[in-house]
């Protein structure tokens, strides 16, 4: 990262005191007293808060520009140079565009108090120079009105030689600067117009904290704020588990945007929590240049913290232009005070849930229900609830699905009632009626409610592809596939289904390298089984046997398989070929299931068997999975090439989707 022009030291951000908003200057000024407010026009003023009111109604300014206006106010009469309001506002060690964060702060003054600046009525432009509050101002207090600053005498006179050789100097000077700017402006980061930010990514929050397991808090914010600017219309955000590759990272900004699909913006930020507060601090910078758009830190009550959250993305928005949608809006104003405990208690429910593991999971159940006992109304915690019954009961755990799917729907359903504009909420109902209750339809509709209220949410369109894909239309699952790897890049599952939807619908070629590029960006152990294992079957259909068994292989490999097992399955293959390697695997699903009876060994067990051709074994299994309601049955009409394949011309077919609802 550039350390031109900006407090950067160490590769670490620093963010002063002076970011968070105080008392302003006026409020410590004899002129007013702190507990007064200052009247002009149908305005009033709070000195000591920094709150607007006009007739009464409180007026929305953000701190920065509250700060501004009450400079200018204790400076009535008087020139305020721009370099004084940076220097009182910012500080000279706080990292910020200053001239873009002034002009902000002086147009949504002026946006508030309806002044024109060509015919002003409170704040008038001084050309070149500043600003200059012209309205009188009152002190209610007294009745009486604030002494307005005298405007210093003007400069000594020169001689007009000299007056023409400094006009001259700045001339040239001023036009220097401004082919500097248009150049810096249009050749580097794009026009001013900071419409050009289409697409944002949000690094992981540091944990200033000497305490590591504060981590789950700062996960969890960043992630908060990712939903949060997410819901912006016209916006491509990142998700969350692309931007966590780069925690802790030291590479440029510019290298990290370009991993990320070239997103053009990047927000950096801090968190530290202490006792019954936290501050906040973040940064927007300019992927791109490297520029810093936009800075500032919150100190606040933890009651506070999901409100907090709301004006960091609500001025992230205002800086680069962007029209929120009417819904973002409604959501952005409607963040309620939160019992602290039950905020805490999700986040660590969040962070274990994203762990996958059976313990980890139980974990989250206990987390979710203890931020439920404190708030009963928190709606995400609800969303968490389901999300974890739904991972134990379909493939991450061995709760049986008619145990965990009816808990996931009640956790759902009550998530949906108490935030009806959550678009998690509509996602984890649509992923119980989708592989619990198979309502194509039902599920269908929650899927589009949750993209609509979220566009940027990765896990709807990834989910929503695997409806898709279920209900026979593939074209359409791969391009929702898409939006989820555009939103989550780096994320080995968007990854994963895309891959998948490709080679069920025959892009065997686009499929594998799909697959090679996955392996590339993310070589972790724990998704080398299934990518390995979805390679062997893609280059089966391409008819390359030789590079299909090598890919089962690497498969066993990646699940711990030793040197003598892997000997064996060689030979194995050498004397039988690939009907001695499904022997030998139906062999070992046998025994799982005798010993644990899980739902989804069962269905492998019916796909091992249509995949050796003995289809009465097949649909005998089948059945067994309809019994046992098992979340694998959506798959059974996709993959047109694989095992179950080769029963869709059996009228007992038919039979078993007219038993799941599904059409034949």
């Amino acid at each position: 990262m550039s350390t031109k022009g900006i407090g950067y030291a160490a590769g670490y951000n620093v963010f002063p005191l002076c970011c968070t908003y105080r008392v302003p200057e006026c409020c410590l000024a004899t002129r007013i007293n702190a507990r007064e407010v200052v009247v002009f026009g149908d305005y009033e003023f709070d000195c000591h808060t920094g709150e607007l009111r006009r007739q009464g109604t409180t007026l929305k300014l953000q701190p920065q520009p509250a700060k501004v206006l009450s400079i200018l106010i204790e400076r009535a009469g008087g020139i305020v140079t721009r370099e004084e309001l940076t220097a009182q506002v910012w500080g000279s060690e706080t990292y910020v565009d200053f001239e873009h964060g002034l002009n902000f702060a002086i147009r949504k003054i002026r946006t508030v108090l309806e002044d024109d600046p060509d015919q002003p009525t409170f704040v008038e432009t001084i050309p070149k120079r500043g600003y200059r509050f012209i309205a009188a101002v009152t002190n209610p207090a007294t009745g009486q009105e604030q002494p307005q600053v005298i405007p210093a005498a003007g400069m000594p006179t020169r001689s007009p030689a000299r007056r023409k050789i400094l006009y001259a100097g700045a001339a040239i000077v001023l036009a220097v600067i401004f082919g500097l700017s248009w150049y810096h402006r249009n050749s580097i980061v794009g026009p001013a117009n900071a419409r050009q930010i289409r697409s944002l990514a949000v690094l992981p929050l540091r944990n200033l904290s000497d305490d590591p397991s504060q981590e789950y808090f700062s996960d969890g914010l960043t992630d908060e704020l990712i939903t949060d600017l997410a819901k912006a219309g016209g916006l491509r955000v990142i998700s969350h588990t692309s931007v966590e590759r780069f925690k802790g990272t030291r590479l440029p900004l510019p290298e990290i945007g370009r991993q990320l699909g070239g997103v053009d913006a990047v927000v950096e930020g801090t968190i530290l929590r202490s006792g019954d507060r936290v501050r906040i601090t973040a940064q927007l910078i300019d992927a791109r240049s490297d520029q810093h758009l936009w800075a500032n830190s919150y100190d606040r009550s933890l009651r506070d913290v999901l409100s907090t959250e709301n004006e960091v993305s609500e001025a992230i928005a205002q800086t680069i232009e962007l029209e929120l949608s009417g819904e973002a809006r409604t959501y952005l104003a409607s963040a309620r005070p939160i019992n602290p405990e039950a905020h805490d208690a999700y986040l660590k429910g969040r962070f274990f849930w994203s762990q996958r593991s059976e313990p980890d999971l139980k974990k989250a159940i206990d987390s979710f229900q203890l931020a439920i006992a404190k708030d009963p109304n928190y709606a995400p915690a609800y969303s968490g609830l389901a999300d974890t019954y739904f991972y134990l009961g379909y493939a991450w755990g061995k709760m049986p699905p008619t145990e965990a799917m009816p808990l996931a729907r009640a956790a759902a359903s009550r998530a949906v009632e108490l935030d009806p504009n959550s678009a998690e909420a509509h996602t984890s109902l649509a992923m119980v009626e989708l592989t619990y209750d198979w309502n194509f339809p039902g599920a269908e509709q929650e899927f589009k409610r949750a993209i609509a209220l979220n566009p940027n949410y990765e896990w709807a369109h990834h989910a929503y592809s695997g409806l898709l894909i279920s209900s026979g239309r593939p074209e359409q699952a791969i391009l929702e596939a898409r939006k989820a790897v555009e939103t989550d890049p780096l994320s080995v599952p968007a990854r994963n289904i895309l891959a998948l939807e490709l080679m069920d619908a025959g892009h065997l070629d686009e499929s594998i390298q799909e697959d090679l590029k996955t392996l590339e960006i993310d070589p972790n152990p724990t998704h080398l089984a299934v990518i390995h294992s979805r390679l062997q079957d893609t280059y089966g259909r391409k008819g390359m046997p030789q590079q299909s068994f090598e890919e089962h292989i690497k498969t066993l490999q990646a699940n711990g398989v030793d040197s003598k097992g892997i000997d064996e399955q060689r030979k194995l293959y050498a004397e039988n070929g690939w009907r001695g390697i499904h022997e030998s695997d139906l062999k070992s699903a046998l025994a799982n299931w005798k010993k644990e009876h899980w739902h989804f060994n069962a269905f492998m067990i019916a796909e091992m068997y249509a995949r050796m051709g003995r289809k009465d074994q097949a649909f005998a299994w089948l059945n067994q999975c309809l019994a046992l309601h098992s979340t694998m049955m959506i798959w059974i009409d996709s993959d047109p090439g694989g095992g179950f394949g080769q029963l869709r011309s059996d009228p007992r077919f038919a039979e078993l989707k007219r038993k799941m609802g599904m059409t034949s």
